[in-house]
């Protein structure tokens, strides 16, 4: 140890107390995520309205912290929640529990499951860190109807699944070769 360490080390704390602070207001003004951040998930919908997930279960047990619990319901014609003949009744995350890993996404056949990058999940009450199904579903967009309702981009789940863009993106009254061109 040399003589002039000691005075460089305060030479970085001087350095420090004449430089402007940087201060955030947090809860009034909060700093944006970064684009590819994962925090809370959400659960899509088709662009008629009808939810994305099937029930199948996968992404609970797809969960190491055994956070998630989806209990599927069966689709009839009077209330049909999703285009296939099962959907999710009873959806819950439990955010005292999951660990943000995003292996539930990457179970999900139907792409249903994302994580959206909102970060602000702390609360001082725990059963308010149990979201559910209502609180977990993707706001419905114009031109979107609320479940239960029935399929309107096509008569089976194949054309939701593997036609579903394209029948979303064709322009409401025009017919199948109108809409080709």
């Amino acid at each position: 140890m040399g003589m002039f360490d000691p005075i460089k080390g305060f030479g970085v704390t001087f350095g420090m107390m004449f430089k402007k602070v940087a201060t955030e207001e947090y809860p009034e003004a909060g700093a944006p995520a970064a684009p590819r951040y994962h925090g809370r998930h959400q659960l899509n919908r088709h662009p008629d309205g009808l939810e994305k997930c099937v029930g199948c279960e996968l992404c609970a047990w797809a969960c190491p912290a055994d956070a998630i619990f989806v209990e599927g319901g069966d689709n009839t014609e009077e209330a049909r929640y999703s285009p296939g003949e099962r959907y999710g009744a009873d959806y819950q995350i439990n955010y005292l529990r999951c660990i943000g890993c995003g292996l539930c996404v990457e179970a999900c056949p139907t792409r249903s499951l994302t994580m959206i990058n909102f970060y602000e999940l702390a609360d001082d009450d725990r059963q308010r860190l149990i979201y559910t199904k209502e609180d977990l579903l993707a706001p419905l967009l114009p031109g979107m109807e609320q479940p239960p309702h029935p399929m309107r981009l096509g008569e089976n789940e194949q054309d939701y699944y593997v036609n579903g863009p394209e029948l979303a993106r064709k322009p409401t009254g025009a017919t199948e070769a109108e809409a080709v061109k």
